[in-house]
């Protein structure tokens, strides 16, 4: 069982056979009690809004960029956001490339089910004009290795690169002030997204039609378990969202004992991603001293003009 998972195409009955009865025994393959979470690492690129993040064996990257567009007749003071997956062969061979499959789909919708419904992310900060010109904020998602449960690692992804992400400061003038001037970085420091709060997602994986209950399942479990269940939850407690596909049915208590679960450990979770960010924000500000004395010796670049 050991070795890159995401190179088998399909379990043996005798694997298949033996994940189930160790689960019974309250054993996981990997070492693991049945609500361990396995280790995550949260990395950052070199530009701002791109995140790495390893959950086990699953490997998920994030980049969010923004451009301005007019915005919806409906909600003229508000931005918007979206989120797009790219499944490759290369993270698992079931991955086909081109159009974005049915697992691509719903990971993206269960993110972003989460992050607008609980109105995560204040769009109405990303108004620059009422009515004319708003940021669009696009989350792409790059799956780089299977090893299971990719809506997790994928939700903590979004979320680190959303917290490290800076758009370019604007001013509004000209004649009726109805002109936007997009600023150079060198000019005026960009500015983050506002975040209200952190929906963390954690799946949970039903075996044995429904009688055990693991968290954080792996690409094994995940060939095995009858059925699955993403609860999306912040610091506080208070739930954003709940997925549950599939036919198999849920008992109530379940449905219960997985959302007292997935509150005990959205704060720690919470505090991983932080504590992250926090070190990449002060990383990046003893660059920006090095950079700026750098600035000072050199000619810099006008403002962009948007009219």
């Amino acid at each position: 069982m050991e070795g890159r998972l995401n190179n088998m195409w399909r379990l043996t009955v005798n694997e298949s056979n033996f994940v189930e009865s160790a689960l019974q025994s309250e054993l996981r393959v990997d070492g693991r009690g049945l609500y361990d979470y396995r280790k995550l690492t949260i990395k950052f690129g070199k530009e701002y809004g791109s995140s790495e993040v390893q959950l086990g064996l699953t490997h998920v990257m994030a980049f969010v960029t923004a451009q301005l567009v007019q915005p919806y007749k409906d909600r003229p003071n508000e931005g918007s956001f979206s989120i797009f997956t790219e499944f490759s062969p290369m993270a698992d061979p079931s991955f086909e490339p081109g159009h974005p499959g049915e697992s691509a789909v719903e990971l993206g919708r269960i993110i972003d089910r989460a992050l607008r419904e609980s109105r995560a992310v204040d769009t109405e900060s990303l108004c620059v004009l009422a009515g004319k010109l708003v940021w669009s904020v696009r989350i792409d998602l790059h799956i780089l290795d299977n090893g299971g449960n990719l809506v997790d690692a994928a939700n903590v992804a979004a979320l680190a690169a959303l917290m490290t992400f800076r758009r370019p400061d604007c001013t509004v003038g000209g004649e009726n002030s109805q002109e936007v001037i997009v600023h150079q970085p060198e000019e005026r420091e960009p500015l983050p997204l506002t975040l209200h709060h952190l929906p963390i997602a954690f799946t949970f994986g039903f075996f044995n039609k429904g009688s055990i209950l693991v968290m954080d399942p792996t690409y094994v479990e995940e060939a095995v378990m009858c059925g699955r269940m993403t609860v999306t939850v912040n610091a506080n407690g208070d739930i954003c969202a709940i997925q549950k596909p599939g036919e198999e049915g849920v008992n109530q208590s379940v449905i219960l004992h997985c959302l007292r679960l997935a509150s005990s450990r959205a704060a720690a979770t919470t505090k991983i991603i932080r504590e992250a960010v926090e070190a990449y924000n002060r990383e990046r500000s003893s660059q920006k001293v090095k950079r700026h004395h750098t600035l000072a010796k050199s000619e810099v670049s006008g403002p962009i003009v948007v009219v």
